[in-house]
């Protein structure tokens, strides 16, 4: 079975799920991965290759011949210009196709309708996502077309240590250290909290940025430790007890790697009602869930008051993922996935009718359904994000009517 994999890159979230599938596989399937750009972090395209994919940055003509010989043509799907590039100008053969889409579709950036119906099947990583308005656009057939395949893993070398008993329970964040998808109110929690309180934050801190400005303008901002970038996730949160991950309303993630990997080390989880991390944790079995800031104050408050409770919490998350959120879970779905889609003839996909041909259209794709007319408010917000209207500009900047867009040039 020859699957070949199309890419914009294989760093973050995407290079770690594949790379931890990448082991879980059996060797039937013959991978290739086909990179859109040149790699500037090759951590997990390595561990790939040496696991036995074969990882190659490609044009669009070379991709097409290698999706002539493939069994199955997955497409590793976000709202990346350099994938909507491909999919629109490649000339690809009749195949069978693919999307594992890493991101969720309930708020931007938006799934178009159209290219769930080009493709022969379109994976989300999260059960929320159905419930998405791209979803619900869909005809009941196109629907059919629809799985969930779980990209988020916990650690499999778990420590047993026994609780932590010489000092008081500490709290820790770990990711995008940016408003842009960490919710604001954190600081506001933190802040509510009685006693000694330790919170460390994990993940690259702009010093001159909005998230560090607002920690500086806490009551106790001595609670607060930027712990910045790492490479030892599992290190970072070892001296922790709860984990405290409280996200935008309209963040972008779904399978929520740093809440995985916390919950895998015992850590007791409190996050916001929002539908992915509803998806991953179960209120007062595997963690805490919150209805709003306040909310988070007072479950925190609980959590750092019982041992017992934090105790219990932390071993209920580590059972389950260590039960269903691994990579041998997902290895075999996928392995059902294109057993079922051998059965199948290729089909050609018009993939240019669903987003376009300019990546103007491109870009206006990941933001707006068909009837809707893009506002563009909060730029500031979207230049600090991949995938928003500054990277689309940074890839084709010769396009007049992106600049326009952005309003660069009159007219």
């Amino acid at each position: 079975m020859k699957v070949l994999h199309v890419t914009p890159h294989l760093g973050g979230g995407v290079g770690k799920a594949h790379a931890a599938l990448q082991s879980a596989l059996p060797k039937q399937a013959e991978q290739t991965f086909c990179l859109l750009e040149e790699p500037r972090d090759r951590r997990y395209a390595d561990l790939i290759a040496a696991d036995g994919a074969r990882v190659i940055t490609a044009d669009l003509d070379e991709i097409a011949e290698l999706a002539g010989d493939a069994d199955i043509v997955q497409f590793e799907f976000w709202n990346h210009p350099r994938l909507f590039e491909c999919l629109a100008r490649c000339d690809f053969p009749p195949m069978r196709s693919v999307f594992w889409s890493h991101i969720s579709g309930l708020a931007g950036p938006v799934i178009q309708p159209a290219l769930i119906e080009q493709a022969s099947r379109f994976v989300f990583t999260t059960e929320a996502s159905r419930a998405g308005r791209s979803v619900a656009a869909l005809s009941r057939e196109a629907r059919d077309k629809i799985g969930v395949i779980n990209s988020g893993f916990g650690f499999s070398d778990v420590s047993q240590s026994a609780p932590r008993r010489d000092r008081p329970p500490s709290i820790a964040y770990l990711g995008t250290v940016d408003f842009i998808k960490m919710h604001p109110g954190f600081f506001d929690a933190i802040d509510a909290l009685e006693g000694d309180i330790r919170v460390c934050v994990w993940g690259h801190a702009d010093p001159l940025g909005a998230v560090t400005e607002r920690a500086r303008a806490m009551r106790h901002p001595e609670r607060i430790h930027f712990g910045g970038q790492t490479a030892e996730p599992a290190a970072a949160l070892a001296a922790a007890d709860i984990f405290f991950y409280p996200l935008q309303r309209d963040h972008y993630g779904t399978a929520e790697n740093a809440l995985v990997e916390a919950m895998s080390l015992r850590l007791a989880p409190v996050v916001l009602d929002n539908p992915a991390e509803m998806g991953i944790v179960r209120h007062g079995e595997t963690g805490l869930v919150a209805r709003s800031i306040e909310d988070c104050a007072a479950l925190l408050q609980k959590l750092l008051a019982s041992p017992e409770l934090r105790r219990k919490i932390g071993q209920n998350a580590a059972r389950h993922v260590a039960e269903v959120l691994t990579p041998a879970h997902s290895a075999q779905a996928f392995m059902n996935l294109w057993e079922e889609l051998l059965r199948e003839s290729p089909k050609r996909c018009n993939f240019q009718r669903a987003i376009g041909e300019t990546p103007t259209d491109w870009f206006l794709a990941t933001r707006c359904l068909p009837g809707e007319r893009w506002q563009p408010a909060e730029l500031d917000r979207e230049r600090a994000s991949k995938g928003m209207l500054a990277h689309f500009l940074s890839a084709f900047p010769a396009d007049a009517s992106l600049s326009r867009l952005a309003g660069r040039q009159g007219g």
